[in-house]
C-alpha cells in the first residue's frame, strides 16, 4: 500500500482527477502528429496540472494556501474543456467523447467547489 503520509491518495477529487488525466492521454493518441507540441502539449500540462494542484494543496497548512491550489486546480479543469472544444472544432475528437470530457468536468469541478467553499468558511 503506498505511504499513507500522502493523504490526498485517499481524497475522490484527487481519484477522479487522476482517472480524468488518463482520458486525456487516451484521446491524445487519436490527435494529429501536427499537434504533439501544440495542443496535445497543452492539454497535457493542464490536466497533469488537476491532481498535481490537488496534491500540492494537501502539502500546505494554511487554509489561504490551500485555497490557492484548489483554485489553480479547478482553472486547469476549465482550460482542459476549453482545449477539447477547440479539438472537437478541429475534428480531433467527436461529440460523444466531448460529452464524456463533459461530464468528467462537471464531477471534478462540484468536488472543487465543494473544497473550495469549505475552505473559504475556514479563512
Amino acid at each position: 500500500e503506498p505511504n499513507s503520509q500522502f493523504a490526498y491518495r485517499k481524497l475522490v477529487v484527487y481519484q477522479h482527477s487522476r482517472a480524468y488525466v488518463k482520458l486525456v492521454y487516451n484521446y491524445l493518441e487519436f490527435f494529429p502528429q501536427k499537434e504533439e507540441y501544440a495542443l496535445c502539449a497543452q492539454l497535457r500540462r493542464a490536466s497533469v496540472s488537476i491532481p498535481s494542484n490537488i496534491a500540492e494543496a494537501c502539502g500546505r497548512y494554511s487554509k489561504k494556501e490551500q485555497l490557492h491550489f484548489v483554485e489553480i486546480a479547478f482553472g486547469s479543469v476549465y482550460e482542459t474543456v476549453c482545449q477539447f472544444e477547440i479539438a472537437l472544432d478541429l475534428n480531433y475528437i467527436n461529440e460523444e467523447q466531448m460529452k464524456e470530457i463533459d461530464n468528467r468536468a462537471v464531477d471534478i469541478t462540484k468536488m472543487l467547489s465543494g473544497w473550495r467553499k469549505t475552505l473559504t468558511d475556514q479563512i
